[in-house]
């Protein structure tokens, strides 16, 4: 009887253990307390090749940042519909729950869009999507609504591409949980919302990115130019600030700052 047992167990067990086995592992999660060295960063054009081992971010408008990888992969964060005046579909685009200019229904063909919260009230959305030279995961966070709060109505997006974790903490409302610092890990870089209202305050959000340490932090979702420096006055002492005047970066292990960076890019429409 017990051998049967046993049997029973490892027979239920056995898919669940395969599957779990067979799911790539999150390398930002497994060394979140890594720190890679490096150097400097290269601006870039849209439109150019990404050089090996790198990923271009390219500021579009609002909270709408281009990823762009060595093999060709384009990921458009909090994706709105309203790129500009070029004829280009992403391959993946994110969306979020919290606001009309963080979604549409508008989708290219051909596009894949990753929704940050469920089609049921209250359950979180869950991605875990292999790429291959990319792998895209989120992080369930909750929103205020008209009802007070929506649990897991939206996420946090990771994506771990040629050794680095880039992270879009999307239209935050709260300061992650432990859990949540957790399950984000290492975020060498970071696009953050800082308006400082509609989201999360800006003292909250300097306190979630000082936590974080990313090299490179990517003000988005600013407004103005008031708003933009009343974030950029609460960073400075612990973090470096640069205004290269360009609307995107090239990245790289090799080529993140020696030190965490404020990288204020300028928004500009595909073209």
């Amino acid at each position: 009887m017990f051998r049967a047992l046993l049997l029973a167990l490892f027979t239920t067990l056995a898919p669940v253990v395969a599957a779990a086995q067979n799911q790539r592992i999150s390398h930002c999660i497994a060394i979140a307390d890594a720190a890679p060295g490096i150097e400097y960063l290269h601006k870039a054009s849209w439109s150019d090749p990404v050089p090996e081992q790198s990923v271009r971010l390219h500021y579009i408008d609002h909270s709408m940042v281009l990823l762009q990888t060595e093999g060709g992969l384009s990921v458009i964060t909090d994706f709105n519909g309203w790129t500009g005046g070029a004829r280009f579909a992403p391959d993946y685009v994110t969306m979020n729950h919290a606001h009309s200019s963080h979604m549409t229904d508008m989708i290219p063909n051909g596009t894949v869009a990753l929704k940050g919260w469920s089609d049921q009230f209250g359950i979180a959305a869950e991605h875990h999507l292999d790429l291959g030279e990319m792998l895209i995961r989120n992080v369930p966070t909750d929103i205020r609504s008209w009802g007070g709060v929506e649990e897991n109505g939206n996420s946090i997006f990771v994506f771990e591409v040629a050794g680095l974790c880039i992270g879009h903490l999307g239209h935050l409302h709260h300061e992650p949980d432990p859990a949540q610092y957790a399950a984000l890990g290492r975020l060498d870089v970071v696009m953050a919302a800082v308006d400082g209202s509609y989201t999360v305050d800006q003292p909250t959000m300097i306190r979630i990115l000082n936590r974080l340490r990313s090299r490179i932090v990517i003000p988005v979702h600013w407004f103005g130019e008031p708003t933009l420096q009343s974030f950029l006055d609460g960073m400075k002492g612990v973090f470096a600030v640069e205004r290269p005047g360009v609307s995107e970066v090239i990245v790289s292990l090799r080529t993140l700052p020696r030190e965490p960076t404020v990288m204020v890019l300028e928004p500009e429409r595909l073209r």
